[in-house]
C-alpha cells in the first residue's frame, strides 16, 4: 500500500516538475526566443503616442503570448518614459528582450540622406525634411541663421554652396545644427589634394568654383559638354566680359518655368542677373552635380566665348569664338523655335 501511495506521489511530483519545467521553457522562450517574423523599420517621433507605438510593434510579433511578454518587459524597463525617438530596424528572429532594450537604449539605424538638386534654401529645406525628423521650418531657420553661417564662412543664402550632392548615412534624429556640421565635414573631405591642385590652376576660390559649377549645371546636363561650357565662362571671366548666363536670369526672377529668355527679362534688376552685373553672381544658383564641379576644375582650354543650343534640340550646343558666329547660330536656333511655335 505504502509503495502504491509513494508511486502516486512520485508520479505527481514528476508530472508537476515536468509542468513547471514546461512553463519555464515557455516563459523563457516568450522573452528570449524568436519573436519577430520579418525585418521591418519603424520611425519613432518625439511626440508619438505610446499606445500607437506599442500597437505598431506588436503587429510584427509572432504570438499573443510574446505580445504579453513584450508588455511585461516594457513595463519592467519603464519603456513608456524611456522610449527614444529614432529610426529603428527590427530584424527577423529578434527576441522580445532585445527589441525592448533597443528602444530603451536608442539603438537606432542610420538612414540614407540624399543631397540632390535644389535651387533655393526653402527647396533644400523641404527636400531634407522628407528624409529626417526635423521639419522644413526648423531646417530653413538653421540654413539662414547668421551665427551658423558665419561659423562656416558664409553669408546670406550662400551656405547652399557647402552642400555637395551625394548620399550620406545619418541618424534620422540629426538636428539641423548637426546636419550643417556634417555637411561641412563632407565639403572639406570633398576638396581633396587633387581637387585643390586643379582649383589653384583655375585661379578661382572654392566658393567661386561652386558658383560657376551651378551655372554650368543649369546650362546642361550633358556631362560631355560641361567642361567646354565651363571653359567658355572662364574665358569670359578672364576677359572681364559679363557672363550673360540665362539661368542666372531665371534664378534672379525666381521663375524656373521660363523656356525663353527675352530682352525684357535681361533688364531684371538683381545681383544675380549676369547680363546686368559683371563677374559671378553672389551665390550658387543651385546645388551643382559633382560632374559639374569637376568640369570646372577640368575645364576645356578653348577659345570660345559664346554658345547656343543647337536647332536639333538634342540638348547640346554650338560654340562660337566671335559674336558674328554666335549670332548666326542664334538665328538658326530661333528659326527652329518658330517652326515649332515655341
Amino acid at each position: 500500500m505504502k509503495r502504491k501511495i509513494f508511486n502516486k506521489i512520485f508520479g505527481w511530483g514528476v508530472a508537476l516538475g515536468a509542468l513547471a519545467a514546461g512553463t519555464l521553457i515557455v516563459a523563457y522562450n516568450s522573452f528570449y526566443g524568436s519573436a519577430i517574423e520579418k525585418d521591418y523599420s519603424i520611425f519613432v517621433d518625439n511626440d508619438v503616442q505610446y499606445g500607437d507605438f506599442t500597437a505598431e510593434v506588436k503587429k510584427n510579433i509572432s504570438s499573443s503570448l510574446k505580445n504579453t511578454a513584450f508588455d511585461l518587459y516594457a513595463s519592467r524597463l519603464n519603456l513608456d518614459t524611456r522610449l527614444k525617438a529614432g529610426h529603428y530596424t527590427i530584424k527577423q528572429g529578434q527576441s522580445v528582450i532585445s527589441v525592448v532594450r533597443m528602444f530603451v537604449l536608442g539603438e537606432q539605424a542610420p538612414v540614407n540622406l540624399v543631397i540632390g538638386e535644389a535651387r533655393t534654401l526653402p527647396q533644400l529645406a523641404g527636400r531634407l525634411s522628407k528624409q529626417i525628423m526635423a521639419d522644413s521650418t526648423l531646417l530653413l531657420s538653421a540654413l539662414r541663421n547668421s551665427e551658423l553661417k558665419a561659423r562656416y564662412g558664409y553669408q546670406r543664402d550662400s551656405i547652399i554652396a557647402m552642400f555637395v550632392p551625394n548620399t550620406y548615412q545619418v541618424y534620422w534624429t540629426i538636428t539641423p545644427e548637426q546636419l550643417l556640421e556634417r555637411m561641412n565635414r563632407e565639403y572639406n573631405a570633398f576638396w581633396n589634394k587633387d581637387r585643390e591642385a586643379k582649383l589653384a590652376a583655375t585661379k578661382l576660390t572654392k566658393y567661386q568654383a561652386m558658383t560657376l559649377a551651378s551655372i554650368v549645371y543649369e546650362e546642361t546636363k550633358n556631362r560631355g559638354e560641361m567642361p567646354k561650357i565651363a571653359g567658355v565662362y572662364i574665358n569670359r571671366l578672364r576677359k572681364k566680359m559679363p557672363l550673360q548666363a540665362c539661368p542666372t536670369v531665371k534664378y534672379a526672377m525666381g521663375d524656373f518655368t521660363l523656356t525663353r529668355i527675352l530682352h525684357k527679362h535681361l533688364r531684371y534688376d538683381s545681383p544675380f542677373n549676369t547680363y546686368r552685373n559683371a563677374g559671378l553672381p553672389p551665390a550658387p544658383i543651385c546645388i551643382p552635380s559633382i560632374a559639374a564641379i569637376d568640369a570646372v576644375l577640368n575645364y576645356d582650354k578653348n577659345n570660345y566665348l559664346y554658345f547656343c543650343a543647337k536647332p536639333e534640340f538634342d540638348g547640346t550646343h554650338n560654340f562660337a569664338r566671335t559674336l558674328r558666329e554666335h549670332n548666326a547660330n542664334s538665328r538658326k536656333y530661333n528659326e527652329a523655335l518658330k517652326r515649332l511655335k515655341k
